[in-house]
């Protein structure tokens, strides 16, 4: 798949900003006192509010990495890819969802090999947890890192619902690169096949098969998909929730 595909192109994406510039001409930043150049103090507000804290999807799901309003934020650094994975693996509301996922295994029997012995939820519980925590990191930080990509998810914001839920189903195989431009996303496709093989360091000999661990990925770009989904949408309900 090329960078620039026919799939990426039927949507407008949100644009990244444009360097600003002093009413000099000269850039933005140039002459700084107190960080603000020193023709402009006059005209700065007093006192600028604090960015907006990333929510939690209804309450619950982790959302360190939507960007809702894509004229104001600037192009990502590697720290911020590496504290936006921490945030994804570690938040307090991770880990209860993680166990609801492998008390989900546990009944359903999951991973045949540990059967549904004492101990074996536990055991489900951690590979779960690391599962979660690796793919965060390799999809969220080191692989974009090392590819020059923006793992974030950048909201539409525009058109109908099904072109809004196209455009976030297409984010699984379409992202940016640090400098605004279409690609193939690599981290995620490929960040997930890295964890998925790494996961059979970890996992029960028994369940160390080409499909299991196929299976293992699928799921996982899966869930990045039906992430992708919320993300876009849960602005618009979360407003409407506020609402009433």
């Amino acid at each position: 798949m090329s960078p620039h595909s026919a799939a990426a192109d039927q949507f407008v994406e949100p644009q990244p900003p444009q360097p600003q510039t002093a009413t000099n001409g000269s850039p933005a930043g140039a002459r700084t006192v107190g960080g603000l150049g020193a023709d402009d103090q006059a005209d700065a507000p007093a006192s600028v509010p604090p960015p907006r804290k990333p929510d939690r999807v209804f309450g619950v799901l982790p959302n360190y990495g939507t960007v809702e309003d894509a004229t104001t934020v600037s192009a990502i650094t590697t720290r911020e890819t590496f504290r936006m994975a921490a945030q994804n693996s570690f938040d307090p509301y991770v880990f209860p969802f993680v166990g609801a996922i492998a008390a989900l295994a546990q009944v359903e029997n999951q991973e045949k090999s540990l059967g549904r012995r004492p101990g074996a939820y536990a055991v489900r519980y951690a590979t779960s947890l690391a599962d979660s925590s690796i793919s965060s990191f390799l999809t969220s930080a080191i692989v974009p890192t090392l590819l020059k990509q923006d793992p974030r998810y950048f909201e539409l914001r525009q058109g109908g619902v099904w072109h809004r839920a196209r455009y976030a189903a297409s984010r699984t195989l379409i992202t940016r690169s640090r400098s605004g431009e279409t690609q193939f996303n690599l981290s995620g496709i490929g960040g997930n096949a890295i964890a998925a093989a790494v996961s059979n360091w970890y996992y029960p000999s028994g369940d160390h098969s080409t499909a299991q661990t196929l299976t293992r990925w699928g799921t996982q770009v899966m869930w990045d998909a039906v992430s992708n989904e919320l993300k876009e949408f849960w602005p618009d309900i979360r407003r409407k929730i506020h609402h009433h």
